[in-house]
């Protein structure tokens, strides 16, 4: 077992798996804004909705080499250029609003809550994720490591939002396991050295600890967690 701990690996599984549901609940038919859409990653799922994809379409993968890059990365498929806090289409434009691990990369995020909420039609859907915390990436794009749950309940909220879901992805035990296996990765990028098999095994008794402590886990993710999964519904005009 001590081989095959899998804690620590479910960050991106378990956000797209919340994602994917959400996104089929939605009528067909609806109008749906995927703000910050990058490469088009969740339009596999809107295949029944009227899809339209906005970015700024700046960062082109390996923005000024700092963190973690994606050395490639195309948006030469997102229908609107703009920035995501002035997005040239009408008021009440769209019956749904997705915007996924984007707001950690926005300077000015309480706009981009407030441009949803204008584009949104009365009884619309916000999906949307976010970080708790984040490491360093898409630099120089990358303004905020991460939100609490406290923000979202108090400015969507002000923007005429009801959080219908609010749900904490992963918890203190799984993030501190993400970061212990990115060990090999920072030890040969940023100390130019590679961990010996001695250090590996440490590595994996460690992982194998944090996934027999996690079996207990009673809330810890109101302490550190990877990010939030929210629902709103817009109940203001």
């Amino acid at each position: 077992m001590i081989f095959n701990s899998k804690i620590g690996k479910d960050n991106e599984v378990n956000r797209q798996k919340w994602i994917e549901e959400n996104l089929f609940k939605i009528p067909a038919g609806a109008r749906i804004l995927d703000a910050g859409a990058g490469e088009l990653k969740y339009k596999k799922y809107c295949s029944h909705l009227e899809y339209v994809s906005q970015d700024f379409c700046q960062y082109e993968g390996k923005g000024n080499k700092k963190g973690l890059q994606k050395e490639k990365w195309d948006t030469s498929q997102i229908d609107i250029v703009s920035d995501i806090v002035a997005i040239p289409e009408k008021d009440k434009s769209f019956d749904a609003i997705m915007c996924i691990e984007v707001f950690e990369h926005l300077p000015e995020p309480i706009k981009a809550i407030k441009e949803f909420s204008r584009l949104l039609k009365k009884g619309g859907h916000l999906i949307l994720t976010a970080p708790f915390c984040s490491l360093t990436h898409f630099a120089p794009y990358h303004f905020y490591t991460g939100y609490n749950r406290y923000f979202f309940e108090h400015h969507l909220k002000e923007a005429g939002f009801e959080i219908m879901e609010i749900l904490p992805n992963g918890n203190y035990f799984s993030f501190l396991a993400q970061e212990i296996r990115r060990i090999p990765y920072c030890a040969n990028h940023y100390a130019s050295k590679k961990v010996s098999l001695f250090t590996r095994l440490i590595i994996k008794t460690i992982l194998y600890i944090l996934e027999n402590i996690e079996k207990n886990d009673k809330n810890s993710s109101e302490f550190l967690c990877f990010g939030y999964h929210i629902l709103a519904r817009k109940n203001k005009d």
